[in-house]
């Protein structure tokens, strides 16, 4: 009755973490279920690097070259004092003159 499978050690709060996750992702885990977990989480640095390893592969693009294209934000252009002058008259006399109405002559 020798089996031939090697030996998975493990420590408790491994084997909870294992329990926990299960219960989160079967839906049954409650609010004490998901404190115990974060706990966990908190607690043991293996843990929380090998989910902290399995949400960078989660979020990382899975093709190569075709996604690791750089977006290159414009900065805009620095007016110079010239022009924000001219931009805000233009501004105060194109809405001053819209309001106004011209009386009628009689």
């Amino acid at each position: 009755m020798k089996t031939n499978r090697p030996l998975i050690r493990r420590t408790f709060s491994q084997e909870r973490f294992e329990i926990l996750i299960k219960k989160q992702l079967n839906g049954d885990a409650n609010f004490n279920d998901l404190t115990e977990l974060d706990e966990i989480v908190n607690r043991d640095p293996s843990i929380r690097e090998s989910i902290l390893e399995e949400m960078q592969e989660h979020n990382s693009p899975t093709q190569g070259p075709k996604q690791e294209e750089l977006v290159i934000a414009e900065k805009p252009k620095q007016q110079s004092l010239l022009e924000h002058l001219k931009s805000f008259i233009s501004r105060l006399f194109s809405t001053g003159a819209s309001g106004l109405e011209t009386p009628a002559l009689t």
